[in-house]
């Protein structure tokens, strides 16, 4: 029986960018964005990301590499982009850049992530997802450095974590 070739897309496919104005409701004690709300804003993008490339439901498995870079106020506009930097056989890791919009349209990084998130079945099984084109030097390099933190991921829970 001849193998189906794996089914390919690109991480234009998939990417997602959400904006969002700090109200009230997103401000902790400190004046700042709240960081649990940043957490739920980028497993929301990063969800919406895997959904798009695996054409079905996704679970996170991982959060890595969380950097919080700068504070966020409120009436600041807060945008939340995500895109896939590297696909395994039912995973996915996708990076979620945060940034502070100023009214110019001048953007302030203020947090990177990694989550790697999986596709899943009706019965949530893990299933495979299509394979990721890296087009271009950037895309290249970026899933270079992402097997490098899938590997470690790998090692991370061998030992128990």
């Amino acid at each position: 029986m001849e193998e189906e070739q794996r089914r390919m897309k690109r991480v234009s496919d998939s990417q997602v960018e959400q904006s969002y104005l700090l109200m009230p409701r997103h401000i902790n004690g400190g004046g700042r964005l709240f960081g649990g709300q940043l957490v739920a804003w980028i497993d929301e993008v990063a969800g919406i990301v895997g959904k798009r490339h695996a054409e079905s439901d996704v679970v996170t498995a991982c959060f890595d590499n969380l950097i919080f870079k700068a504070g966020a106020y409120l009436n600041d506009t807060v945008v939340v982009r995500g895109h896939l930097t590297y696909v395994g056989n039912t995973s996915m890791e996708v990076r979620v850049d945060t940034y502070r919009e100023a009214l110019d349209g001048t953007r302030t990084m203020i947090n990177r992530a990694y989550v790697v998130m999986v596709a899943v079945d009706e019965k949530g099984k893990a299933r495979p997802v299509p394979g990721l084109l890296t087009e271009g030097e950037s895309a290249r390099a970026e899933w270079e450095a992402a097997k490098k933190r899938n590997e470690y991921r790998r090692l991370r829970r061998k030992e128990g974590f």
